[in-house]
């Protein structure tokens, strides 16, 4: 496959994965905004929110304060501002047009149609018509598209170009939102063991469970109340959750090795040990090291893979 055909796809990919986290992560923060608590405790909220994706630059540059009309019109319909999620379907269609020819039409009228329909829209009508009901939206808009994609492309390069970018988007989103809700969610600090949860701290780590679809699965798995310890294992170590980091990476290698070619071997070895911390990890090891510190490190190696992907198969090489 040309590489430039590769790049278009594989970033066609993460560019439709973020939009769809940045949808679920900023439809729970605005759900969590509706229980009743102080101004410090939402405005710390929202800061999580931008911290989480590093713009607390690109924020302080356009708003001089935080506020959640605010920082929900910057990460939702800032044209300017090119990680929200109008720049990021407008980049995800941008992509897919350059090769509308390798996508089946079922593929690509839905990245176009998502576009169409969303650039009509003024951050105004879309507060208007419900914030919430707009993050469904793009939710099911991306839902569509993954359904389409597995259910009428060719299993060829193509199509694990395009998975690679979705997985590595998905897994550094991961990181990330537990990275930060972690240690900004109550209870997080309690002792290991401590099964011990009020209702309100309940309802933030349930809200955290949905944003990446895990609510029932959890209750599923461990069948009691939710503990961050579980939340974080959860998160991290299961391979049958499709956006824990185990199951992302364990797909991130399968496709390596089958695009694999005279200079990934280095990539393909990076990513291989990644995934054998995950596969064989335990998390008593991952909180005696410091949760934050291990996150941190794969937040970084991700970064890497990244890095080298774009000089072994993408343009940039």
């Amino acid at each position: 496959m040309l590489s430039r055909t590769a790049d278009h796809l594989y970033w066609m990919a993460r560019y439709s994965e973020r939009a769809e986290n940045l949808a679920r992560l900023l439809d729970v923060n605005y759900q969590m905004s509706l229980v009743p608590h102080d101004a410090e405790t939402e405005r710390s909220s929202w800061n999580a929110i931008i911290a989480l994706n590093s713009l607390e630059y690109a924020y302080a540059k356009r708003h001089d304060e935080v506020t959640a009309t605010k920082v929900l019109h910057f990460m939702v319909r800032d044209e300017t501002h090119p990680s929200s999620i109008y720049s990021c379907l407008r980049a995800a269609r941008e992509n897919a047009h350059a090769v509308r020819g390798t996508l089946t039409a079922e593929m690509w009228e839905t990245i176009n149609e998502t576009w169409l329909q969303l650039r009509d829209q003024s951050f105004a009508e879309i507060h208007s018509g419900g914030i919430a009901a707009f993050f469904d939206w793009v939710k099911q808009r991306a839902s569509l598209l993954r359904g389409a994609m597995f259910g009428t492309m060719l299993r060829d390069e193509a199509f694990q170009f395009i998975r690679l970018g979705a997985l590595l988007e998905r897994a550094d989103n991961t990181a990330r939102i537990l990275d930060v809700k972690y240690h900004g969610l109550p209870g997080a600090q309690q002792s290991q063991g401590d099964d011990l949860v009020d209702a309100n701290d309940y309802y933030h780590w349930g809200a955290l469970l949905r944003s990446v679809s895990a609510f029932e699965v959890y209750r599923k798995v461990y069948r009691d109340v939710i503990t961050p310890e579980r939340v974080a294992e959860l998160l991290i170590l299961r391979e049958d959750l499709p956006r824990a980091l185990h199951s992302c990476m364990e797909g991130v290698v399968e496709i390596l090795d089958k695009v694999r070619n005279s200079r990934s071997d280095e990539t393909v070895r990076r990513a291989g040990q990644l995934y054998a911390t995950l596969r064989y990890g335990r998390m008593d090891a991952i909180f005696e090291r410091g949760l934050h510190a291990w996150l941190d490190d794969f937040i970084d190696s991700i970064g890497d893979l990244s890095v080298r992907i774009s000089e072994d198969f993408l343009v940039g090489a």
